[in-house]
């Protein structure tokens, strides 16, 4: 299925990964259904948040697939509050960082969280303060790789001074390129590239979308998320066509 990218020079990933905000829609039941249908198809990178929910979808990961399968690499953020308005805050400060970190390992039932993103930058915290709460995580050993979400070109130049920056997830589709800047850089340095709204939301077919960005650059890491067990499974046979 697609192919496989080696995240951080270490985790062996299928190239097509789920993207787990939506779990949050279903109930409990549901939601574990369609994790552990994620799991049986191959897919062995799922990626969420704490906001998503807020909790909820770290939860439910946890409920359905702990104790994890050899080789899933569970991705979560930190950074945003899910407060119940259409747009979340930003909240990266370092101790908040470190509080989020610590609260998802215990969602997830985890020791140590394979891949720890920074969710957006904070325009009121200057990233090396955020970056640099990460670090401290990572040389603890509760963050195995950092990645960063929503990133400029220049924000990113930034970040790689700072940490091993092993992945930046960005929107980006067949309809949006604006972080074609940000995708050449990642392929130039063999950082995963992880696009959030995969699919779109025009009028291209979504099946054409998932094999263009499949097609687009080895490293990039489609999640496209989904609250239907079938429709997963229509969006891998897509993904075995690339």
């Amino acid at each position: 299925m697609t192919g496989t990218f080696a995240l951080g020079g270490d985790l062996e990933v299928r190239r097509l990964g789920f993207g787990a905000m939506r779990v949050v829609d279903l109930d409990p039941e549901d939601a574990a259904a369609l994790l552990r249908r994620a799991v049986e198809l191959g897919i062995n990178l799922i990626d969420t948040a704490d906001a998503y929910g807020p909790e909820t979808s770290e939860l439910r990961i946890a409920e359905a697939l702990h104790p994890y399968p050899e080789g899933l690499v569970i991705a979560t953020k930190g950074g945003l509050v899910n407060d119940g308005s259409s747009d979340w805050p930003h909240d990266a400060r370092p101790e908040r960082l470190k509080e989020c970190c610590h609260a998802s390992l215990r969602r997830l039932k985890l020791d140590r969280i394979d891949l720890y993103q920074l969710h957006r930058p904070d325009p009121k915290v200057p990233v090396a303060e955020s970056l640099g709460a990460l670090k401290e995580l990572q040389d603890e050993g509760k963050i195995r790789h950092i990645g960063v979400s929503n990133f400029s070109l220049e924000l990113l130049e930034e970040a790689l001074q700072i940490v091993d920056v092993v992945s930046v997830q960005n929107e980006y589709n067949v309809a949006d390129r604006r972080s074609d800047d940000v995708l050449q850089a990642c392929e130039d340095q063999g950082i995963a590239f992880i696009p959030w709204t995969p699919l779109g939301r025009g009028d291209v077919p979504r099946s054409e979308a998932l094999l263009w960005l499949l097609r687009r650059s080895p490293v990039i890491l489609p999640i496209p998320g989904t609250s239907s067990a079938d429709h997963l499974d229509e969006i891998v046979r897509w993904a075995e066509a690339a």
